[in-house]
């Protein structure tokens, strides 16, 4: 019995020792913590329950026979986030790199197939040099087992992918899969084929944090959500976020409590949309003022600024918020921020998470580069996403909602449950000035008659009456209102029932 327990002890000390501790410094030098390290800040203290510490690989080509490690470079298992349980695997850099092997693909997607099981999110820390070269095909099958499961999981459990560090190939597929990729800057990047591909093929030269790095994938491309300084406050800021989402698609989203009162007025917001209609302001100070506490998790707010996505708290409950914002090409939609908020609104409608949008749109953006790159498609996403989503939708048109664009942005027309407006707010097919000088072309030379065409063209439709006479707004509200009147819509919703006809699923325009 001792022998066993002396042996016991020195295969767990072996695991956890991953590659030695000279890679472990190597790491450290990098400014990376370890696996372990970071399932350590990750999860609650000492709720973390370790599955397969002594699994190994069974490879015996290009001499691996001999190097066999326990754990195989991941370390996996489930443990709890304030409480919540969580799946979790995290890739081990210091022992072959990181890379998948057969079995560390069984690993992960032992979690995974559990998670899916109790109904708890799956949580990928990935820091991977990539396929395990050594294995062949064995590696690529291991690769399409876990790219099976991030499908079968997609909308039954969130998944959120953290680059730790490399992540190329294949393996980038898997992250793309899941609900959420965060990344750490200066010391993760996700590319398809690295630098020296690129510059053997398209003769190109750049840098691996140029081509794939977190401030380029969080700016330019949109493939991440967030770039975070350092693996501490990447950790961190995934512990606040997870405390926003349900654990699976059989829960409403969680309730904490709160001291901001539902019924807070806020005067401040009476004075926020300017007189003149086209000096912009900003939309992050509506939504402070209206969530809880100030308390708002915004997502890709580097990406797509036009329009801002995230989560807030409304009552205690979590609620996904979309708005147009005017700082940012007037906060007309185009094909990134189409793109942007639809998947966002896809996964709060997988989630049962109540959507409440603020509009203020004066259209698609209009040009060659965006009828090009195929405006029509990916515009038409963001209106499948609304139309489809069966979720509790709040809508509150604060100044401009015009043309398809008022449409798209959760109208009453897309099943809207509540659609509210300001006093400020415009609800017309376009603007004066353009729908004047369409109407009235032959006048269009004379600035009098145009002029005058255009403040009656203003006092008729420039306000939110005319829509509301037709009961596409429920009501008019002061601004100062908007949180109390948000609140209760959400306390009116919460036992809403809404199903959509049965269907395989359908095809929204990719």
């Amino acid at each position: 019995m001792h022998d066993i327990i002396r042996q016991l002890d020195e295969k767990r000390a072996a695991a956890r020792l991953g590659g030695g501790q000279k890679r472990i410094d190597a790491q450290h030098a990098k400014g990376k913590l370890t696996a372990r390290e970071r399932i350590e800040l990750l999860l609650d203290e000492d709720s973390f329950e370790e599955w397969d510490m002594f699994k190994e690989h069974r490879c015996t080509d290009f001499g691996m026979g001999a190097e066999a490690v326990p754990g195989d470079g991941v370390v996996t298992g489930y443990g709890t986030v304030n409480g919540r349980l969580v799946f979790v695997f995290s890739q081990d850099f210091t022992v072959f790199g990181g890379s998948l092997s057969e079995t560390h693909a069984q690993k992960i997607c032992k979690v995974m197939d559990h998670a899916m099981k109790v109904g708890a999110p799956v949580i990928g820390l990935n820091d991977s040099g990539g396929a395990r070269i050594q294995e062949g095909v064995d590696s690529l099958g291991g690769y399409a087992d876990v790219f099976q499961r991030n499908v079968m999981a997609s909308g039954v459990v969130p998944q959120i992918s953290l680059i730790m560090g490399p992540c190329a190939g294949g393996a980038v597929y898997s992250p793309a899969m899941t609900d959420f990729i965060f990344m750490v800057k200066d010391s993760s990047y996700m590319f398809v084929t690295g630098p020296e591909v690129v510059k053997t093929v398209t003769h190109e030269e750049v840098t691996a944090e140029e081509l794939g790095g977190a401030v380029t994938h969080t700016t330019k491309s949109g493939v991440a959500d967030l770039a975070f300084e350092d693996d501490v406050d990447a950790l961190a800021g995934l512990r606040r976020f997870i405390d926003f989402l349900p654990l699976s698609n059989r829960e409403k989203p969680p309730v904490r409590p709160t001291a901001d009162p539902a019924d807070r007025l806020d005067e401040s917001l009476d004075t926020l949309v300017p007189a003149n209609a086209n000096q912009p302001y900003d939309m992050k100070e509506l939504i402070a003022k209206v969530v809880d506490e100030g308390d708002f998790f915004e997502l890709q707010p580097d990406y797509a600024k036009n329009i801002l996505i995230g989560f807030g708290r409304m009552e205690g409950q979590t609620v996904g918020i979309v708005a147009n914002q005017p700082l940012v090409l007037a906060g007309c939609l185009d094909i990134k921020s189409s793109i942007k908020a639809a998947r966002f609104v896809r996964f709060c409608d997988a989630f049962n998470i109540p959507v409440v949008t603020f509009v203020d749109v004066p259209g698609f953006m209009p040009g060659t580069s965006q009828e090009y790159g195929g405006i029509i498609k990916h515009g038409a996403k963001l209106l499948y996403a609304y139309a489809e989503c069966t979720v509790p939708k709040i809508t509150l048109i604060t100044r401009k909602a015009y043309g398809g664009a008022y449409d798209v942005m959760s109208s009453k027309h897309l099943r809207g449950d509540v659609n509210l407006a300001w006093p400020t707010a415009e609800i017309a097919v376009m603007g004066p000035k353009g729908a004047v000088e369409i109407i009235f072309r032959e006048e269009k030379n004379d600035p009098t008659k145009i002029s005058a065409r255009e403040a009656e063209y203003k006092e008729k439709f420039a306000n939110p009456f005319v829509a509301a006479h037709r009961g596409f707004i429920d009501d008019v509200i002061m601004p100062h209102n908007t949180r109390k009147r948000i609140c209760r819509s959400l306390a009116m919703l919460r036992d809403k029932q809404l199903d959509n006809p049965w269907r395989k699923h359908g095809n929204i325009p990719l």
